[in-house]
């Protein structure tokens, strides 16, 4: 495969040539006309050709959106202007602080300084960037057809890892994915309950061994093998068994652990999983001009091996039944009936089958896991919330029972809690649209006008950053406390304003699983708080070099507090993992 950054300067090289051969041209015309030109100046002519037609570009772009906006009665949305050519600092800044800070760090100091809706322009492109409520609900829903995932940013960047799947495609592609999907999750599944009670008590069993032998245990490491191994019992029916292998060691525990068989193989995929989305949710902070990163390879082809190792066998075991008529008479509406099931029924292309499998995989096991980890970490800092929400599971389930669909719907605060935990820390912290056609952002206050939005003009927004907005949640929005979900603070911010809580996308697009994974983040959370009482972190099990730097201590809001380091790909997770012990209770098995 061909790297993109070759694509990137090929199409580059080809508009070099472009432009001197239409100056070579222009002279031969101006010597036919009797105008003799020096040799130096046809040279100066062809040499600067290139930087000179993407000057006046520019300058042709700026005058004329200036006038468009005009005519709309709008505004340009905000240009952040920086101290090196084309904004190069902040958008060094913005890569280096997702390497290596705090989600959102450098837009959150954008939005304190600058308002709530920006134009980042990086190298000389249109970026927006905005947080507002009304803005992404335009996005979303409003205006949805004018808002769409795009080629430049978005769709380009992802495509090596997300394909043509249903988070990565538009118009009658996404339509198709969409319907292919979402009869799966059209209603609750007794199998899906099943699936969640074999792999919660394989991961609790796992945790009381290890605590038992004196060792905290990793709880990101934990969820990921529950969530994979739910996920792709109920994706494929062929459950990749992560959970049989054994639990990682603190860092400074010596140990000749070498994983083998299935365990390796299921190890080797999450990491390359994760990798891959790593390197595609970093292309966008560089701009239009990621492909120069990635000149002599594609970045996310040495992981996606290791997932296509993986998925491929499955998929043509799964299109080898159906044509052979095996699963034919398999009734997709069955509740034992898999997604894949299901899919192949719709189509057996190979390509769009990977595709969609690969997305619902990344919205089936990584938001969860990334929440039902943040949720542990939030309740080992907030005992009053531990015992009050064990309280409701000991009264609502009891000591032992098998959690139903019943109980979930009616254990309220649990669901405030797992609520207040994705406000806190949203799974899905960053996102980014193209517009279609030239569109106005609605004003951000009676006195402002409208923000213009240029046709095909990137726009990012955060609903990480929205979520902790103090004008939106009140003085107390960088607080852990599920009860806003609950008390006077529900209707007095979220019921007027229901896009200021977003977990879950919205509009068209909202999440088909979302149910699902309420069920499985709430299923797992009550199983724990029937067999563990208490929740102590131990940081020191983890890498010196993945906790949270010194001087977050002097920073504002969560983060001079923060006891891990959140960290964002795609999704959120936990950098370093999340290290704990956890205390069993006395009626558990």
């Amino acid at each position: 495969m061909i790297p993109p950054g070759i694509f990137f300067l090929g199409r580059t090289v080809v508009l070099a040539i472009s432009l001197y051969l239409g100056t070579v041209y222009l002279a031969r015309f101006a010597t036919k006309l009797g105008i003799s030109l020096p040799p130096w100046i046809l040279l100066l002519g062809a040499t600067s050709s290139l930087p000179i037609g993407f000057a006046l570009r520019i300058l042709y772009i700026g005058i004329f959106r200036r006038r468009q906006a005009a005519r709309m009665g709008a505004r340009l949305a905000f240009p952040l202007e920086g101290k090196r050519f084309g904004n190069l600092d902040i958008m060094l800044k913005l890569v280096e602080r997702f390497n290596n800070g705090y989600p959102g760090d450098a837009l959150a100091e954008f939005v304190a300084k600058f308002g709530t809706c920006f134009n980042l322009r990086v190298m000389f492109e249109d970026l927006i960037f905005t947080v507002e409520p009304s803005h992404i609900k335009t996005i979303l829903a409003s205006d949805f057809e004018n808002y769409v995932k795009g080629d430049e940013l978005f769709r380009h960047t992802m495509s090596s890892v997300l394909g043509t799947g249903v988070f990565n495609s538009d118009g009658e592609m996404w339509k198709f994915h969409r319907s292919m999907t979402r009869p799966f999750f059209s209603h609750d599944r007794i199998s899906h309950f099943n699936t969640f009670d074999r792999h919660a008590e394989d991961a609790i069993t796992l945790m009381k061994a290890r605590f038992r032998a004196g060792y905290p245990v990793d709880f990101q490491d934990l969820m990921s093998r529950f969530t994979l191994d739910s996920a792709t019992e109920f994706l494929f029916g062929n459950c990749v068994h992560s959970l049989s292998a054994e639990l990682p060691y603190p860092h400074n525990v010596a140990t000749t652990e070498v994983l083998t068989g299935k365990a390796k193989i299921a190890e080797d995929f999450a990491q390359a999983f994760a990798d891959a989305q790593t390197i595609i949710a970093l292309r966008p902070r560089k701009g239009w001009i990621w492909p120069l990163f990635e000149i002599f390879k594609d970045n996310t082809a040495t992981p996606m091996r290791i997932v296509n190792s993986f998925i491929d066998p499955i998929l043509k075991e799964a299109i080898a039944k159906k044509q052979s008529h095996a699963s034919g008479e398999k009734d997709v509406e069955n509740d034992d009936a898999t997604l894949l099931d299901h899919l192949v029924h719709m189509t057996t292309n190979p390509v769009v089958l990977k595709d969609e499998i690969l997305n619902i995989l990344i919205a089936g096991r990584d938001t969860t896991a990334g929440t039902l980890t943040v949720a542990l970490y939030l309740l080992s800092t907030h005992p009053h919330v531990m015992t009050r929400l064990r309280e409701e599971v000991m009264t609502k389930v009891g000591p032992t029972d098998r959690p139903t669909s019943n109980h979930i719907r009616d254990m309220k605060y649990l669901r405030a809690v797992i609520n207040e935990t994705m406000r806190v820390f949203s799974p899905v912290p960053f996102n980014i649209r193209e517009s279609v056609n030239a569109s106005t952002l609605p004003a951000t206050s009676h006195l402002d006008k409208p923000i213009y939005v240029p046709p095909k003009t990137s726009i990012g927004y955060s609903v990480f950053l929205m979520h902790r907005r103090k004008d939106l949640w009140g003085p107390d929005a960088d607080e852990f406390d599920p009860d806003r979900f609950l008390d006077e603070r529900l209707h007095k911010y979220l019921t007027p304003k229901p896009f200021i809580f977003l977990p879950f996308n919205a509009g068209p697009r909202i999440c088909l699983g979302q149910q699902f994974a309420y069920n499985e983040m709430s299923f797992m959370l009550i199983r724990l708080l029937q067999s563990f009482s208490s929740i102590t972190l131990h940081p020191e099990a983890q890498h010196p070099d993945t906790l949270p730097p010194a001087d977050w201590a002097h920073a504002e809001g969560r983060k001079s507090r923060e006891r891990f380091w959140p960290k964002a790909h795609l999704t959120i997770y936990a950098h370093g993992g999340l290290w704990v012990r956890m205390t069993e209770a006395e009626n558990a098995d």
